[in-house]
């Protein structure tokens, strides 16, 4: 099992955030989140970063450090760059684009992750197909939205527990809900690809996205967006 790409995690890296500290007293580990598209240039480089910056803005860099926010692309570009358009997306909204390298999905990606975000219902089912026990932690984006907005947020752990703590009881609520509330169409949970799309459509998928990140990253750590 190799390393994981340097600056895939909040603040210092991965390094800096799985060395053990404390949270308010209380130990705190790290909680992966991996989101996964076709070719890791457009939809889930978007999202690693729009992650990052919209947990970053809430917590600060430090106590954000226990979520590892990476990406990867069931056929991912290996090493490549991120689309210009993905990466004038993530400047609209005041995200870092910088460093980005594409990967294609492994099954130690998989194995790491606490939570799994695909951009649509065919990643999800090839994440699934992977094995390591993947199908209660593996959600498309927009159903995981779904499933958040029906979550109580007073029967989650309080924030003072630590955001780790807090987003695995997020996870397992969430899977309990699915099959209780379905999308009211199949299109519902995609994500369309921009690929060699024009700048309008990769910022309305941009959008799309930031829309779907919102009450994800208010759950996870339990404070609301700036107004």
């Amino acid at each position: 099992m190799t390393a994981p790409d340097a600056g895939r995690g909040i603040g210092n890296g991965e390094r800096a955030a799985e060395i053990t500290t404390t949270f308010v007293g209380l130990p705190r580990d790290s909680f992966r989140i991996l989101h996964v598209s076709t070719g890791n240039v457009c939809r889930s480089p978007i999202t690693e970063r729009l992650n990052r910056h919209l947990v970053t803005d809430r917590l600060g860099t430090f106590l954000g450090g226990g979520l590892i926010v990476e990406s990867a692309g069931t056929w991912g570009h290996e090493g490549a760059p991120m689309e210009a358009n993905a990466e004038a997306v993530l400047a609209d909204f005041g995200a870092d684009a910088s460093g980005f390298v594409g990967r294609e999905l492994l099954d130690e990606h998989v194995i790491r992750a606490d939570l799994v975000l695909t951009a649509t219902r065919d990643h999800r089912a090839q994440v699934i197909s992977m094995g390591h026990s993947a199908g209660l932690r593996t959600f498309t984006l927009k159903e995981f939205t779904r499933l958040v907005r029906a979550i109580d947020p007073a029967t989650l752990p309080p924030v003072t527990d630590g955001v780790v703590v807090r987003a695995r009881a997020l996870v397992r609520a969430a899977a309990a809900l699915r099959g209780w509330l379905l999308a009211p169409t199949a299109e519902a949970d995609e994500v369309y690809d921009p690929y060699g799309a024009p700048l309008p459509f990769f910022r309305s998928i941009g959008d799309e996205i930031h829309e779907a990140l919102d009450p994800v990253v208010t759950a996870l750590t339990g404070v609301p967006a700036r107004m």
